[in-house]
């Protein structure tokens, strides 16, 4: 059907001791996909999932989010615990 829309989704669980690192392992992930379903799957869009507490831990740092901002990165912040999404974020 003409129009429809998909999206994916790249879950992260950010559990190393070191967020920065496992942040650019995702950041370079998400691109890639990001770049490939453009080509081959125009009407998809890609959303990193990641925990409410790594977003407010590590996600809301001003740097970050001018990384996520300077390429897009969209977000779904969801409760684990709960198994429930919280936040989209465009």
């Amino acid at each position: 059907m003409k129009g429809e829309q998909y999206i994916v989704i790249e879950v992260k669980s950010f559990n190393s001791p070191s967020p920065m690192r496992e942040f650019e392992t995702a950041l370079g992930q998400y691109l890639i996909y990001q770049t490939f379903l453009s080509v081959t799957h125009p009407n998809y869009t890609i959303y990193l999932a990641i925990s409410h507490r790594i977003y407010e831990k590590f996600f809301i740092q001003i740097a970050i989010q001018l990384i996520l901002k300077k390429y897009q990165i969209l977000l779904l912040i969801v409760d684990i615990t709960k198994e429930e999404i919280i936040q989209w974020i465009n």
